[in-house]
């Protein structure tokens, strides 16, 4: 067994405590921000490519106690660098210290890496390394004096999916949207709309789960480049994952903006990934938005904060959307956003409230839930 961790945006933890159950990883904690797990080799391509709310998957080398620089040095040289990095390895070392004695990052980051190359040039005979090979990101994490030492095996964070072509300004980061879509409940029965789409985020999030497509699938990660990668297997693990894709799974799924050059982007994005079939996209201000269908699922990321510059004009936006709200009473509705008035502005008290962090934004994701929908036949009545 090896242990990993991933790490998450705060407020997402249970959503990727459960994801990580899903793939069949054990003994699974949460803390904040970070989810850690036991699990086999394989399991690090899994994580990287099925984990839609995870910003990095960590494989942890060691932990040990480290309340003075000797003690970090010996900690990381008893680690087999030999045995994981190659003479040419490119490697870096990221320091983050919280209430603990060491807490020069300049320093620990100095220490871990002359405790690398000491054990390095003993197993290879050589005091200068060029780097010029795969990437390792090594990172030395010392909280209440212990140490974890971990590679980062996503190379760039998952958020990057590789669909975003074009984007609008302030997007909603990926791993945040998918988050959006699970913690409500919508299911790929029912219709999902956003009315403030933008670049298209949070509806190719959602066709992405409606059909079972791994997020990570269109892009590489560090641990390929790595020797271990023979243990993990990656190739097979990414073929398993196209064969889970559900092609004939139809998704109605709606999407619009009053910004033509947000549709245009989100289209780009959609078509990217061959979504067209799946998104319908149109040009639309909220006021004007009739959605015919029963029993469907509102997410969106109005806008706020930076977006915005006229604060009566948000307040007339959340205004907007109440009034659609009660237009459309069997919908369900998420709403995220910085606003401390949305539920006065949006005329009703929201059934529950979630603290989120869309980057370093503070925001709360109020959630709405409207009637079960009523099936007769297996179709919606």
């Amino acid at each position: 067994m090896i242990r990993l961790e991933a790490i998450t945006n705060f407020g997402m933890e249970a959503v990727l405590k459960r994801e990580a159950i899903q793939l069949g990883m054990q003994n699974v904690t949460v803390q904040d921000g970070l989810v850690t797990m036991s699990g086999e080799y394989p399991d690090i391509a899994r994580l990287n490519l099925w984990l839609r709310t995870a910003e990095r998957v960590h494989l942890i080398l060691s932990t040990f106690e480290a309340k003075s620089f000797e003690e970090l040095f010996q900690g990381v040289s008893k680690i087999p660098w030999d045995e994981i990095m190659p003479a040419t390895a490119n490697f870096i070392t990221e320091a983050k210290s919280q209430k603990s004695k060491l807490f020069s990052l300049s320093d620990i980051q100095r220490i871990s890496e002359k405790a690398i190359v000491n054990k390095m040039s003993k197993a290879y005979g050589q005091t200068w390394f060029e780097k010029n090979g795969a990437r390792f990101r090594i990172g030395i994490r010392i909280k209440n004096d212990i140490a974890t030492i971990y590679l980062d095996t996503s190379g760039a964070g998952l958020h990057d999916r590789g669909y975003r072509q074009r984007s609008v300004k302030a997007p909603l980061t990926e791993t945040i949207a998918s988050g959006l879509v699970q913690l409500s409940y919508w299911n790929s029965d029912r219709v999902l709309a956003d009315p403030f789409c933008g670049s298209g985020t949070i509806a190719i999030e959602a066709a992405m789960i409606g059909r079972n497509i791994a997020p990570g699938l269109n892009r590489k990660f560090d641990f390929e480049y790595w020797p271990m990668e023979k243990e993990i297997g990656t190739k097979e693990i990414r073929q398993e994952a196209y064969g889970l894709i559900l092609w004939d799974k139809e998704l109605e799924i709606i999407a619009s903006d009053i910004d033509p050059k947000a549709i245009e982007s989100a289209r780009h994005n959609i078509e990217h990934l061959g979504l067209e079939d799946d998104i319908r996209l149109f040009v639309k201000d909220v006021a004007q938005i009739d959605y015919a269908d029963e029993y469907g699922v509102l997410i969106t990321n109005p806008p706020y904060g930076i977006r915005i510059e006229e604060e009566s004009q948000v307040k007339l936006l959340n205004q907007q959307l109440g009034k659609l709200a009660r237009d459309l009473p069997t919908w369900s509705y998420y709403i995220i956003t910085s606003q401390e008035n949305f539920e006065k502005e949006f005329g009703k008290k929201a059934n529950r409230k979630r603290k989120l962090y869309n980057g370093r934004i503070k925001v709360d994701y109020y959630q709405y839930y409207g009637p079960k929908p009523r099936y007769t036949n297996n179709k919606k009545k």
